[in-house]
């Protein structure tokens, strides 16, 4: 009897953990999926979502995140292994969760997430964001350069060169840009210690200079740079996109760096025109390292609940 009781037990705690990884691998790809269509050569969001996962779920459920990016990526290729090759389509197939194991493994093992003091230890997410992005922009141009050879006559690149930069800025802004915001908001909502309620997040400062002037702020100045045909005002314009991303940070520490930093971001992606607009790409560069430099200056600062935040606070 004790031994028909153990089995049950035990196999009733293997379909609960199977369980486990289906609901993680379906929920990933869900989310993978939007990510991936709102993605572009210069703004990756993709990998800013698979680094946050990677980083913040225990790495039992890496598989269930390979398994929920395969799908959509099989998915591309079974449909374009013909105009693009075979060749391309095994590459693109691969999840570049498999690709960042490897390094994303010993990192974790070997450095926390948070300091003794409860600091977020942003040179570590740094460190991790670079090496995932020159990973993601090595896999991507590979793919890219199998598909010229697969049709050379169809394209009318010269050098895969410029793309591997362009896709390793957008990996990098990709993930800069989506990570930290959800490290943030993983910090905030700890600090509340009680159920989140729409009415805390409205009484929060950092939501309400968000909505009161950044979020206006970003889009008018993003339809003018649409609008725009002077090229000289367009660069003007776009590098005014850094400015609320600076406020909400000298108000908001690294928590409004980050949001202020995906904010411009996104602004700064709609008035790309192209594959590679080399004046979008300058901008991008200027917006990565300020975002790279704020957050490692600003996440000095002590953790919210070393500071006795109030809930009004979150």
């Amino acid at each position: 009897m004790n031994g028909s009781t153990a089995l049950s037990h035990r196999t009733s705690e293997v379909w609960y953990r199977w369980g486990q990884y289906v609901a993680v691998a379906a929920a990933y790809e869900a989310v993978y999926e939007i990510a991936y269509y709102l993605s572009f050569q210069q703004f990756l969001l993709t990998t800013g979502l698979r680094l946050a996962c990677m980083l913040l779920l225990p790495s039992r459920y890496w598989p269930a995140l390979a398994i929920g990016e395969a799908v959509p990526l099989v998915e591309t290729a079974a449909f374009c292994a013909n105009q693009f090759g075979m060749l391309w389509a095994i590459l693109v197939s691969v999840p570049t969760v498999v690709l960042w194991w490897p390094l994303l493994k010993p990192l974790r093992k070997r450095w926390a997430l948070h300091d003794a003091s409860g600091r977020i230890s942003m040179p570590v997410i740094i460190g991790a964001t670079v090496s995932a992005a020159l990973i993601t922009a090595t896999i991507t141009t590979l793919a890219l350069v199998a598909a010229l050879a697969h049709a050379p006559e169809k394209w009318s690149v010269t050098s895969p060169t410029p793309f591997f930069f362009g896709y390793l800025l957008g990996a990098y802004l990709g993930a800069l840009t989506l990570t930290p915001v959800i490290l943030a908001l993983q910090e905030r909502y700890r600090a509340l210690r009680q159920p989140l309620r729409v009415k805390l997040i409205w009484r929060s400062t950092l939501a309400r200079d968000m909505l009161a002037w950044v979020v206006p702020a970003l889009v008018v100045l993003t339809c003018l740079a649409i609008v725009t045909d002077n090229e000289s005002i367009r660069q003007i314009i776009r590098l005014a996109l850094l400015w609320p991303m600076v406020g909400l940070a000298s108000r908001h520490g690294w928590h409004g760096t980050a949001l202020g930093g995906m904010a411009a971001s996104m602004a700064l992606a709609l008035t790309a025109t192209g594959q590679l607009d080399e004046g979008a790409l300058v901008i991008q560069a200027l917006l990565a390292s300020s975002l790279t430099a704020m957050l490692l200056w600003k996440a000095r600062t002590p953790a919210l609940e070393q500071q006795g935040v109030r809930v009004k606070r979150f």
